[in-house]
């Protein structure tokens, strides 16, 4: 990537695909994550949660990490049909993402409602990929960036840090699209949201806390993405159910 800053993380975000065949694509990202790539780039996949503890089965002792898609607040309770942050660690997730775009518009999903979550994560020891991102409208509106401030501070937990928090930054209109910001938009909207994490947790807590791009991440345009200032990985939706272009995602992150 060229420059100073955290490790990089690429993650993928299977949502809602994947049945017990789906361990074959965990295998060849097994046998994929050489050591070149594994020396600089860390990788992250999360499976819908009937796929989580097969998946950290097959990833045990490779350093690719496991996570889920989405948690609840709360450790237990009368919550049918929801799933606790130390329900996904009993299984072997070490990583959580929450407040998806998908999460927060299907099921209303707020900025506290996501804290609460990030906060349950925290609980459970779980690493917090925390989503934000405007629509079109908001964009062409000229309120992304203030759009996008609103959510990191209604979204991360007081106190959130580079070992258990993520920031995702993915812009609502790009995602599954095919359509992508600009590289200016992008090192734009990073730097704002770097800034923003300096006044919040001061200089080196911030530097620590990852900032990923997420939305139509794939193969042709990684390179330019992941080569923008603070961008310090990738969220990868559709292209992260395919060995090869997951890999090549995760190979774009690297130097030279």
């Amino acid at each position: 990537m060229g420059r100073e800053g955290p490790r990089p993380l690429v993650a993928g975000n299977w949502k809602m695909n994947g049945l017990k065949g789906s361990l074959d694509l965990v295998r060849e990202l097994r046998s994929g994550y050489r050591e070149a790539l594994r020396a600089a780039v860390d990788l992250l996949v999360c499976p819908p949660a009937t796929l989580v503890h097969a998946v950290a089965e097959e990833l045990a002792g490779t350093g690719i990490s496991v996570g889920g898609q989405d948690a609840h607040a709360e450790p237990a309770g009368a919550f049918t049909g929801n799933v606790a942050a130390e329900m996904l660690a009993d299984l072997g997730a070490t990583y959580v993402i929450l407040g998806h775009s998908e999460r927060r518009a299907y099921h209303r999903e707020d900025d506290a409602t996501v804290r609460a979550k990030a906060e349950g994560a925290r609980r459970a020891g779980l690493i917090a990929i925390v989503c934000v991102g405007e629509t079109r409208e908001e964009r062409e509106a000229g309120r992304a960036e203030d759009v996008v401030s609103g959510q990191r501070r209604g979204s991360l937990p007081a106190g959130a840090n580079g070992t258990e928090t993520v920031v995702a930054y993915e812009p609502v209109w790009a995602i599954g699209t095919g359509l992508t910001p600009t590289a200016d938009d992008v090192s734009a909207m990073h730097a704002r949201i770097r800034t923003e994490l300096a006044s919040l947790l001061g200089g080196p807590e911030a530097a620590a806390v990852r900032v990923l791009y997420g939305g139509s991440v794939k193969p042709s345009n990684a390179r330019e993405l992941m080569g923008v200032p603070n961008v310090d990985g990738a969220l990868v939706g559709g292209a992260s159910l395919v060995a090869a272009d997951f890999l090549a995602i995760a190979a774009a992150c690297l130097p030279g």
